[in-house]
C-alpha cells in the first residue's frame, strides 16, 4: 500500500468514526449504511478535494450524498 492509499483508507476511518459519533451509529451500522449508499466508494474517488473539509461540512456533504442515493432508489 502506497502513502496515498493509506491517506484515503484513514480518511475513510476517519469519516466512518465521526459520522458514527455524530449520529449514535455503531461501526457497523455506519460501515453497512455507507456500503448500502456507495459512500466509501465516493469518498475514495473524491478524496483530494474531501480530505481538506472540516468534520461538520464532511458529515453535512455523505448526509447529502445518502439523500441522494436515497431519492434514486425511490
Amino acid at each position: 500500500m502506497n502513502k496515498k492509499e493509506k491517506d484515503i483508507a484513514l480518511f475513510i476511518a476517519f469519516c466512518i468514526e465521526e459520522y458514527g459519533a455524530d449520529k449514535g451509529m455503531s461501526g457497523k451500522e455506519v460501515l453497512d449504511l455507507f456500503s448500502r449508499y456507495g459512500v466509501t466508494d465516493y469518498l475514495s474517488k473524491c478524496f483530494e478535494p474531501l480530505h481538506t473539509q472540516g468534520r461538520d461540512w464532511l458529515i453535512d456533504e455523505i448526509d447529502e450524498f445518502i439523500q441522494i442515493r436515497k431519492n434514486k432508489e425511490e
